[in-house]
This record gives C-alpha cells, sequence and structure tokens, in this order.
C-alpha cells in the first residue's frame, strides 16, 4: 500500500508542536507494594474522589457536557495514587489550543475517565484533571476553532481524483450534523497518483488534534485542518498501515468511550473503593 494520507509533520507547518507526547501514566503497580497501605491512609483525598467519579459516571449521558474534578492542587501522594488506580485505557493523545497551551489526555482503565494535563510551551504542567465523559472537553474545543470550508487552487499536473474528492469532502462537511453517522472515504477505493495525495494533503492540513488508540490494532487519528475532517489510519503489529482513511464526523467513533460501558466504569471504582478505602 502506498504511503498513507497522514504523515507524520516536519517543520514551522505543524500545528501539533513536534515535542508534544501524550501523556501516559507510570506503570509502577504501586496497589500491590508494602508502600500501599501506608500511602492509602495518607490520601483522604483520593478516597472522597473515587466515589464522586462512581457518582458521575452513574448519571452521564453522552448528549451532556463532560465532568471534571480538579486535582491539581492534590498533595503528590494523592496525584500518584490516583495514577495507579486510574491506570492506561486504549486512547491517549494531544490538542493544542491557545496561546501555546496543550491537553495532554489518557484514557483511563476505566472508559470513560480521562487524565487531562494541561502545560504550557515549556512543558510545565500548570493545571491536572480527571474528566468523566466520552471524549476529553479539550479535544473538541480544539476542534471547533477549525474553519468548515476547504481552500485550494487549480490541480496539480498528474491529478487524477483529488478535485471530485475534494469538492466531496466539502460537501460532506457542509451537510453533517453532530448526529449522523460518519462518512467514511478509503483511499484503497480510489486511483489516487501521488500528486493527487499532495495535493489533498496541502489543502487540507494538520489539525491541533492527535490521538491514538491501541485496542485490537492500533489505530492514529489526526485532524485536518479542516472542521470534521480526520485522519483515521489502522496499523499492523509491524507498524504498516493496513486501513487509511478519512471520516467527516464530529469525533470518529473509535475515539470515543462507549455509553454503555460507563455502567462497568462505575462498579470498578466502587470496587476500588470498597477494597483500598473501607
Amino acid at each position: 500500500m502506498k504511503p498513507g494520507f497522514w504523515v507524520a509533520p516536519k517543520g514551522e507547518a505543524s500545528v501539533i508542536p513536534l515535542d508534544a507526547e501524550p501523556l501516559h501514566a507510570r506503570r509502577l503497580n504501586l496497589l500491590a507494594t508494602n508502600r500501599a497501605d501506608e500511602l492509602i491512609r495518607r490520601c483522604w483525598r483520593t478516597a472522597l474522589l473515587l466515589p464522586a467519579l462512581a457518582d458521575a459516571l452513574a448519571v452521564y449521558k453522552s448528549d451532556r457536557p463532560s465532568r471534571m474534578f480538579d486535582i491539581t492542587d492534590y498533595p503528590e501522594d494523592d496525584r500518584e495514587l490516583i495514577t495507579q488506580i486510574l491506570g492506561e485505557g486504549e486512547v491517549a493523545g494531544v490538542a493544542v489550543l491557545e496561546n501555546g497551551i496543550i491537553a495532554q489526555v489518557q484514557e483511563a482503565v476505566m472508559a470513560g475517565v480521562w487524565r487531562i494535563r494541561f502545560t504550557v510551551g515549556d512543558g510545565r504542567i500548570f493545571a491536572d484533571y480527571i474528566e468523566v465523559g466520552s471524549i476529553p472537553a479539550a479535544v473538541r474545543l480544539a476542534c471547533s476553532r477549525l474553519p468548515a470550508s476547504i481552500s485550494h487552487g487549480a490541480a496539480p499536473a498528474g491529478a487524477m481524483s483529488v478535485m471530485p474528492l475534494l469538492t466531496e469532502i466539502g460537501d460532506r462537511i457542509t451537510r453533517h450534523r453532530d448526529s449522523d453517522p460518519a462518512h467514511v472515504i478509503t483511499f484503497s477505493l480510489f486511483p489516487m497518483s501521488p500528486q493527487d495525495m499532495t495535493f489533498l494533503q496541502d489543502s487540507l492540513g494538520v489539525g491541533p488534534v492527535r490521538l491514538t488508540s491501541r485496542g485490537y490494532r492500533t489505530c492514529r487519528i489526526v485532524a485536518t485542518g479542516a472542521r470534521k475532517v480526520w485522519s483515521v489510519q489502522f496499523y499492523d503489529v509491524m507498524d504498516t498501515i493496513i486501513l487509511d482513511t478519512l471520516e467527516i464526523c464530529d469525533i470518529p467513533s473509535i475515539a470515543i468511550a462507549a455509553e454503555e460501558d460507563f455502567q462497568d466504569s462505575r462498579m470498578r471504582l466502587r470496587e476500588m473503593e470498597e477494597a483500598h478505602f473501607k
């Protein structure tokens, strides 16, 4: 298969800074160590946070705003314990906001629970949150400022399919509503020349969100520079693209926590609370 639509951005044209990395929890398995009991006794803020997260999961609906819990000023012990309890789920990434602020996002092992850290250009973390929702609000906010149209010039020499494809994408952006299913464009079904792909990449550009889902297969989800247009690529174990698509949608479904999983997450948090804080 020829190189995919999205490739790692280079140079100053990149919207996503090259050093903007997803947040990853440290896999220390602290809860299995002798230090855990002593740490848990000191972390009364965490003891209060877990039932509050479970309560938020119990009432959450996908059409409602997410609920955020500020843990910025929690003691280091509490934040470390929270890191261990939440663990690492399937989805992680970065969203670039205004004024150089970057949101690092990491889904917990409980679907619908996210760790969000906000950093500035030097990498300093100035805010730390736990969020309950289908997708972090920072992802939607970053994408909300993108243009809802595509600007491009004349087709380059050697182009075969790019102009009707750009027309289709522009039309789908205009007609798409958030409740509509995604419109998927699969590049293997198009006779795309290298000139087509380059012109398409240049016309759409790179947007402010990059996510990775590591479920059954690795999937990289990158916002383009046009609102509701996403590059969604699936990779095999050799990190080779096996499915290369554009999705026209609000947020690609593979990055969104399913509402039916929220009750399971609530039960797991209750079990954590019962096992360690009762």
